[in-house]
């Protein structure tokens, strides 16, 4: 049996280290297209912080940890799928035959359609060679714009404070990170984060980025008509999968490759898993893309299993979001806006904002499915256990309704009571 894993991120090295686990005969083959060793996108901002070297990123730090494994290494980008033949055609012109396949592929940053966004000095921080470049334009006191403030951008973000540039955060949202925050605590990190001396924007988008009569210097022309001359411009106006070898395939693609509960695509012999899947949610059963690194390995670990022939299920894919902001903490969790009351959804909020401390809890009938916090970083696992157990709170719901700061005793109290444990 030939294993090939398209990818070679966290999803591809977990799937493969599962699968010679699983098969110990079988033949593996990793594929990865940077001509870099496996290593972890999380860490390039500590690179830039120059906390950790390049080695630092490397998800393994053994030269020869996947020749010991014997996992076959390929650099190498795939073009085309052919689902019948089970063949891979790469840019190279060389083919490789598969009995199981893995899109691990993850995703890329998307450039928006903005005149002058592939001048130099404009840049993704996405890849080891983007960080390269990053770190010879943001020099202190550099004037950096950075389109985006989700969670990417703000990881960025991050990094380049401690670069000690002049930063200026442009995000066409309401808030800072309005896909992973409640209105209330995306302005609350807004506020933080002014306070550390970074200019956020929000509301506002860049109409076009122009060469200025200085070197090396850019002007940026926001849609509020102000410009600004900068000597690096980053794009985090977030990514999309890699499935364009998948165009005339009966593989399904939606937002992401469409999985099962298995991580099976609509073909046979074909899995998904990471940021390139799109698969069920806990709670509602609808396909999503989680794009996080402890999605990436459940997933990688369940296809793997599935591809070695011992059939697992996904419990289903649940959204965790933990984010360090300049010293501020905050996390989401599940479906942190909630449901419709009509559909049985309640929800709850304290605030306060004087010491940078919120915490929102939503709840379906009387089971918690998503949260939000600020700030508050002791016991946070609590809501994640909450959450995803599923746990039936019965009179706690209304306790915690009354005081949503007794989540932990919520917790302690209801996690080891069955599911289905009537009220």
């Amino acid at each position: 049996m030939k294993h090939v894993i398209l990818g070679n991120g966290p999803t591809g090295v977990v799937a493969a280290e599962t699968l010679r686990r699983a098969a110990p005969a079988d033949e593996i083959l990793m594929v990865g297209s940077e001509g870099e060793p496996p290593y972890s996108r999380m860490a390039i901002p500590y690179l830039l912080e120059e906390n950790i070297d390049e080695s630092g990123t490397y998800l393994r730090k053994t030269p020869d940890h996947f020749k010991k494994l014997r996992v076959r290494e390929l650099n190498a980008r795939a073009v085309s799928l052919d689902t019948d033949q089970r063949r891979i055609l790469f840019q190279d012109g060389h083919f490789e035959d598969y009995d199981r396949l893995l899109i691990a592929t993850g995703s890329h940053p998307v450039r928006p359609p903005i005149p002058g966004v592939d001048l130099p000095e404009v840049q993704t921080c996405w890849t080891l060679e983007d960080a390269r470049a990053i770190a010879r334009l943001a020099k202190p006191g550099s004037r950096v714009l950075q389109l985006g403030a989700g969670f990417i951008g703000c990881i960025i973000m991050e990094a380049l404070a401690a670069r000690g540039v002049q930063l200026t955060v442009v995000e066409m949202g309401d808030r800072m990170v309005p896909r992973m925050m409640t209105p209330k605590a995306g302005g609350m990190i807004k506020s933080w984060v002014e306070t550390k001396g970074i200019r956020v924007v929000t509301n506002a988008g860049v109409k076009r980025i122009d060469r200025s009569a200085q070197p090396s210097v850019v002007n940026v022309t926001l849609s509020t008509g102000d410009v600004l001359p900068c000597d690096l411009v980053i794009v985090a106006a977030g990514v999309a999968p890699n499935v364009a070898f998948l165009e005339s395939t009966p593989v399904h693609v939606a937002k992401g490759v469409l999985v099962n509960e298995q991580l099976e695509t609509s073909v046979p012999g074909i899995y998904a898993a990471g940021d390139v899947a799109e698969a069920p949610d806990l709670f509602t059963g609808e396909h999503l893309v989680a794009a996080i690194q402890p999605n990436a390995a459940d997933q990688a670990r369940v296809a793997a299993l599935n591809m070695a022939g011992r059939p697992t299920k996904l419990n289903g894919v649940l959204a965790i979001n933990v984010l360090a902001t300049l010293g501020l903490i905050s996390s989401s969790f599940g479906q942190w806006w909630g449901e419709k009351s009509d559909q049985g959804g309640v929800g709850v909020e304290h605030i306060d904002e004087a010491r940078y401390r919120y915490l929102s809890l939503q709840f379906k009938d009387d089971v918690m499915i998503g949260a939000t916090s600020i700030g508050l970083t002791e016991h946070v696992g609590a809501l994640r256990g909450l959450i995803h157990g599923q746990v039936k709170l019965g009179a706690w719901k209304e306790r915690l309704l009354a005081n949503p700061l007794q989540f932990v005793e919520a917790y302690v109290a209801r996690s080891q009571q069955p599911m289905a444990l009537a009220r």
